[in-house]
């Protein structure tokens, strides 16, 4: 007997990106607007939709009480049934500097914004038989130095679509993550500045040469959020230019 996961064609396609206004954010949201989608974009600052079929909201994920009044209203407006949570920071800091406010913030938004996300949706997901989560961690989960808070929030992304997958498949509803090595972002010269030589050093130090660039992040997105894809799930796919088969050094 072969079981069909899939939604109806007929069917609205709603997904959800966070960080969507720039960076690896911005290009899954144009990827899935070229494939049809109904895109909801959350980010710190709104910029102007610029597409019939983009919505985007300003918002603070790392208030964990206004992130989840967001996503309740989001999940009752557009019933969306994809995620991509892409949003994230990095406040890099040796052991002994590592504050707690820090840790609590990116806590919020790695761990608590996509819990909350997830939870609103559910019962379009369920309605639907069919749902897409993806995570954006980092190659930094394997471990580096001056992100404690980071890396630790990061990892706890990989926890969460293992235990997503279990729960959530019998839903028709698949989790994974994507683990990006270093992408050529503002987040990213924001600690390497771009007129930076350490830039030329540290694609150099990558097995294939170069780094990496948000397309390449929101091929693998897609991949996850596709319908037919509903075999894969409580994966991590390292996008980081084989950086996770050794060491990394920003």
């Amino acid at each position: 007997m072969t079981t069909n996961t899939s939604p109806n064609n007929a069917m609205k396609r709603a997904a959800i990106v966070t960080g969507g206004n720039a960076g690896i954010g911005r290009a899954v949201v144009e990827h899935l607007l070229e494939a049809g989608y109904e895109v909801i974009s959350l980010d710190l600052r709104a910029n102007a939709p610029g597409h019939a079929r983009l919505h985007t909201v300003e918002i603070d994920l790392c208030d964990a009480t206004a992130t989840r009044e967001a996503a309740a209203e989001i999940a009752a407006r557009h019933a969306p049934t994809t995620l991509i949570h892409n949003a994230g920071a990095i406040r890099p800091a040796l052991l002994p500097d590592v504050a707690h406010e820090d840790l609590l913030a990116l806590t919020n938004l790695h761990l608590a914004a996509p819990i909350a996300l997830a939870q609103a949706m559910l019962p379009a997901m369920r309605a639907q038989h069919f749902g897409r989560l993806v995570l954006v961690s980092s190659r930094a989960a394997l471990g580096l130095a001056t992100r404690t808070a980071y890396s630790a929030t990061k990892a706890g992304m990989l926890g969460l679509v293992r235990t997503w997958a279990l729960e959530l498949g019998p839903l028709g509803v698949t989790a994974n993550a994507i683990a990006p090595g270093p992408i050529q972002t503002d987040m990213f010269h924001e600690i390497v500045p771009a007129d930076s030589p350490k830039v030329a050093q540290i694609a150099a130090g990558i097995p294939v040469g170069r780094l990496g660039q948000p397309d390449d992040i929101a091929r693998a997105a897609m991949f996850f959020a596709a319908p037919e894809n509903g075999f894969v799930t409580g994966q991590t796919l390292y996008v980081c230019g084989g950086t996770s088969t050794g060491s990394l050094a920003l």
